[in-house]
């Protein structure tokens, strides 16, 4: 039994720009769970496309998603960790 998680505006927006930034034509934003994985199993997302996502965040957003910090992995594994690290230091 599978369990979606309902994403929060900030995740939907976000799942949004997702989409729309890697052009996953076969992907609805409200149909990504929060929780799922982006890389790998999940989503599916490989390394090219957290550079072209980080791109587009800082375009949206306001700030850098540096390639050399450590918490990249962590930041990455999910739309809700995203989307919380957006949140935390998007620009006003």
């Amino acid at each position: 039994m599978s369990v979606t998680t309902t994403q929060s505006p900030a995740e939907h927006a976000l799942a949004r720009l997702i989409v729309e930034s890697l052009n996953l034509e076969d992907v609805a934003p409200d149909a990504i769970d929060p929780e799922a994985p982006l890389f790998g199993e999940g989503l599916g997302l490989v390394s090219i496309d957290a550079l072209e996502l980080a791109l587009a965040i800082s375009k949206q957003y306001g700030f850098q998603l540096r390639s050399d910090n450590p918490d990249n992995r962590q930041n990455f594994a999910s739309l809700r960790a995203l989307s919380a690290h957006v949140e935390a230091n998007r620009s006003a």
